[in-house]
């Protein structure tokens, strides 16, 4: 059963098994083994990255595309929750609208960049869509008006999986049972539901197809594939998927602006967290996220600690100062590059 749950794409390694079972359990049971509203936030960013890293692995680790425009429809499905929940109330009704937008919207961006892009050689598509990602982002923050411009929009959510709204007086094993864990439950369901979707896609006879074009385009073509054709889908499905986790993060923050959803950065970490766990595995997205977002979220913590406990060396506690967490983001990042070049997954399997 499990087996089939996982579209016969088993970890085929008792560590990665080992380290995918933790992962999973640990988010199901993150409010309560990490209580504290910082640590059920980056439980909440670790499954929406795993989501937006897992559609991006499709283009780039399946399929061989590089494509910058990630962020862009990760923002459309941000905007698409913000604007209809500012707009047009706090209910659910809402909510599936601005969602269904979202995609729609998205559904049409990807194909017509598809279908005009695709043609060209790799670097010329990767400038394309960087372009197309950067205007969007400029226009987010001009239409004021419409976006909130450089301010962002700040909305309310159906009261159900509002913080406001308690189920119990009192609590369960020391955690409230408000509408803030509904909503983390609810953004960890549909987490699973897209990883397990992806892994059902990349490991059907399309996702096979998807491996021989990364693999060899013209022999792929050669042999009857249209490879147009099936570089296109891929490129929807990821913005599909994307989109469905920007929504993931408005619902969340209950928030959206131009740096939280349409930021560059957010696109350099997800390459980051590809190189990390390893192109080419959804089991890659999930545990480089994991260990990124906590990184990105603790290490200041850590250097802080660490920094207090050399104060009597003076060099030392500077160079452990927390200001300087980027500098050691990095140096862990370049060690795994080093000790992992195909990513943990990959040399896991190996």
């Amino acid at each position: 059963m499990i087996s089939r749950l996982l579209s016969n794409d088993m970890p085929r390694n008792r560590v990665l098994a080992v380290l995918l079972l933790a992962v999973v359990l640990g988010l199901a049971f993150a409010p309560f083994i990490f209580p504290g509203v910082k640590a059920l936030s980056v439980a909440a960013k670790v499954l929406v990255f795993i989501v937006l890293v897992a559609s991006f692995d499709l283009l780039l680790g399946y399929t061989g595309i590089v494509s910058f425009a990630q962020t862009m429809f990760f923002g459309i499905g941000a905007y698409g929750i913000a604007i209809s929940a500012t707009r047009l109330g706090s209910g659910w009704g809402a909510l599936l609208l601005g969602l269904g937008a979202a995609l729609v919207i998205s559904l049409v961006l990807s194909l017509a960049i598809g279908l005009f892009s695709l043609r060209v050689r790799a670097i010329f598509f990767a400038m394309i869509t960087l372009a197309v990602a950067s205007a969007f982002q400029t226009l987010a923050s001009q239409l004021s008006d419409f976006t909130g411009g450089e301010d962002g929009l700040t909305f309310k959510l159906p009261e159900l999986i509002s913080p406001s709204f308690e189920f119990a007086e009192e609590p369960f094993f020391g955690v409230s049972l408000d509408g803030r864990l509904l909503c983390y439950y609810m953004l960890f369901v549909l987490a699973v539901v897209l990883v397990l979707a992806l892994l059902r896609i990349v490991n059907s006879p399309f996702g096979r197809v998807l491996q021989a074009i990364r693999e060899n385009e013209f022999r792929a073509e050669a042999i009857g594939y249209r490879v147009v054709v099936y570089r296109t889908t891929a490129s929807v499905l990821s913005a599909l998927f994307a989109t469905l986790a920007g929504a993931m993060l408005a619902i969340w923050l209950r928030y959206n602006g131009p740096d939280t959803s349409l930021s560059f950065e957010i696109m350099i970490d997800v390459l980051l967290i590809v190189v990390i766990g390893g192109m080419g595995t959804i089991y890659g997205a999930v545990i480089g996220s994991v260990i990124f977002v906590i990184a990105q979220s603790y290490l200041q913590d850590l250097l802080r600690l660490g920094s207090e406990a050399v104060s009597g060396v003076s060099w030392l506690s500077a160079l452990l100062s927390p200001d300087r967490w980027l500098l050691w983001l990095g140096v862990l990042f370049v060690l795994s590059v080093y000790y992992f070049p195909t990513g943990i997954v990959g040399r896991l399997r190996k």
